[in-house]
């Protein structure tokens, strides 16, 4: 299994808190942290010697561990330039996860006009680290304590709060993959029948994902952004993308994961629990279990699409090969979406088309 180092954990594959101090490509931007780590430090009671590297992520932030004065925890530091990322959004978002009694990073200190945020430490371990795929019985405690977490979430919902999770959004997010994975990484030119198929597909996903009633959604909630706490709540993180939208996607994303499979007997049962859990707390889902999983498997493949052409984008334009190294993955995920419904039947002779999975229906893609 290839993973991201996960967030406030592991990074780059070398032993935690063996790092030398963050290098800087900016030294104004090295001054800065200087300065603000100085100020901060005695009412925080943090030693700024101590700060090295947590981890990165596939955006252009950092995390850094610094350590906390003798009967102090360690701080997490987010290194987020202003240019490229907004701390806004997280900073709003950590509240409201706080405020719906799920258990996030307190925002402790924020220098606004540099991008600079300290945090609590919710420690090095996430839910994925943990897992052992092998024991799927082992890995339900820790499903459960992300169902309740998840509920919470959803629970403390109110529309005008979140931006939309909307038509234009969802259209944009499926366009990633034509875009990024067809024509830029397998180098076909989206064009001709391809292209109508995709667009009547896309059509119906898009469609399907608007007929979900609308809670708060974290956009990632899968388990490397889900921190072991080593209490009865689980940590969430990566949570700065949330937007108001279907009340599938979530678990979604929990269960059919970017950097871990489980077999669909084990996906059900958990989809179930959810299911259960959310309609005794008054959540709006579908009375009816089947109707409900149709809608999480469409909202599922709505993320699949977007996942695979991120992934080839970090790869292509950022440099950042590992990630595309999980595609298949996802394209197993769309092609078992895919054949249990007949609407999406053109989607999947895309698909096999692309991928080399199926001989040719007669019909040929440029390639480019």
């Amino acid at each position: 299994m290839t993973a991201p180092e996960p967030l406030f954990g592991k990074a780059l594959g070398q032993p935690l808190d063996s790092f030398e101090p963050p290098a800087w490509s900016d030294p104004a931007r090295a001054l800065a942290f200087g300065r603000w780590m100085a100020a901060i430090a005695e009412r925080q009671h943090l030693q700024p010697a101590t700060v090295r590297l947590a981890s990165a992520d596939a955006s252009f932030r950092r995390y850094f561990r610094v350590d906390g004065r003798a009967g102090h925890p360690t701080r997490i530091v987010m290194d987020a330039p202003p240019a490229q990322e907004d701390c806004a959004p997280f900073v709003k978002i950590a509240r409201l996860l706080a405020e719906a009694g799920v258990t996030a990073p307190e925002v402790l200190e924020w220098d606004a006009p540099n991008g600079f945020l300290l945090l609590d430490d919710l420690g090095r371990r996430t839910m994925l680290d943990v897992i052992d795929p092998a024991a799927p019985a082992a890995a339900r405690p820790l499903y459960d304590q992300a169902i309740d977490a998840l509920i919470r979430w959803q629970l403390a919902s109110r529309p005008d709060v979140l931006p939309p999770y909307d038509r234009a959004l969802l259209e944009r997010e499926l366009n990633l993959f034509p875009q990024w994975y067809i024509e830029k990484h397998r180098g076909i030119a989206v064009q001709g029948q391809l292209k109508e198929r995709l667009e009547r597909s896309f059509k119906a996903i898009v469609e399907s994902n608007l007929a979900s009633p609308s809670v708060y959604v974290h956009r990632d909630f899968m388990p490397r952004n889900l921190m072991v706490t080593g209490g009865p709540t689980l940590g969430v993180l990566d949570f700065q993308d949330a937007v108001y939208g279907p009340i599938t996607y979530d678990i979604a994303s929990l269960m059919r994961d970017a950097f871990l499979s489980w077999e669909e007997d084990y996906v059900l049962d958990v989809t179930v629990r959810y299911w259960e859990r959310a309609r005794k707390a008054g959540l709006p889902v579908d009375d009816d279990f089947g109707a409900f999983y149709r809608a999480v498997e469409w909202m599922g493949l709505q993320r699949h699409l977007k996942v695979a052409g991120i992934f080839a984008r970090l790869t292509l334009r950022d440099g950042k090969p590992k990630y595309l190294a999980d595609a298949p993955r996802f394209i197993a995920y769309i092609r078992a979406t895919c054949s249990r419904y007949s609407q999406l039947t053109p989607l999947l002779r895309v698909v096999d088309e692309v991928e080399g999975t199926q001989a040719a229906t007669g019909f040929a893609y440029g390639r480019m």
